[in-house]
């Protein structure tokens, strides 16, 4: 692939998706990392259904640490796997303030030192609530799109990543995830992708 071709998509897409933001509705920087937690293995509309009664019901992190487990199992039992999600989010919110006075770190490193957060979580967190974008996160859209349209030939998300960011100048990192999620929600799907429409089918690299 030609070194343009990657800021041309990014560009196109920036055209096609003007309003790409991220898709879950929080308020403070902990209801985004429980939403980022339920988001896993979810889709962002069930997690949004979600969250109202949960922050409603726990709006501190002494809520989430007092809560019983079983009452925050019910909460959030459609997002899936709420047994283990519950379990880390209870942790996460005793770490966050006991390790860090309450406040939700503003560092990779940091974040992945919280219960149920890792690399993908972190850099939405760093992004979504500090302006942070050092790094991109990879979900199955961002995965399937990269590998689709030749960005990465890698499997694993850590490895797309690596090659996403040896594309893109720091400029334009802000953008990948959101633009890409958008493109796989609305054009480039898992099944049946709507070719004949996508607005990046000629730099797609089945077609060059």
């Amino acid at each position: 692939m030609k070194k343009n071709v990657p800021i041309e998509i990014i560009n196109i897409l920036k055209e096609t998706y003007p309003d790409a933001k991220c898709s879950l509705d929080f308020s403070t920087p902990f209801e985004l990392v429980v939403a980022v937690m339920l988001s896993a293995q979810c889709t962002d509309e069930r997690v949004n259904l979600t969250t109202p009664a949960l922050f409603k019901r726990c709006p501190d992190l002494k809520n989430y640490i007092d809560i019983d487990l079983s009452e925050l199992e019910n909460l959030i039992h459609s997002c899936g796997f709420y047994k283990n999600k519950a379990k880390n989010i209870k942790l996460c919110a005793k770490q966050v303030l006991e390790n860090f006075n309450g406040e939700v770190p503003n560092s990779m490193n940091s974040l992945l030192t919280l219960a149920g957060i890792g690399r993908k979580s972190s850099n939405v967190i760093l992004l979504e609530v500090f302006g942070i974008a050092t790094g991109i996160a990879v979900d199955t859209h961002v995965k399937r799109i990269s590998r689709r349209i030749g960005l990465s030939k890698n499997t694993v998300p850590e490895k797309i990543e690596i090659d996403l960011l040896k594309l893109f100048p720091n400029e334009y990192l802000k953008d990948v995830n959101h633009l890409f999620i958008w493109h796989g929600r609305n054009i480039c799907s898992a099944r049946n992708p709507k070719c004949a429409l996508c607005p990046i089918n000629s730099l797609c690299e089945k077609n060059l």
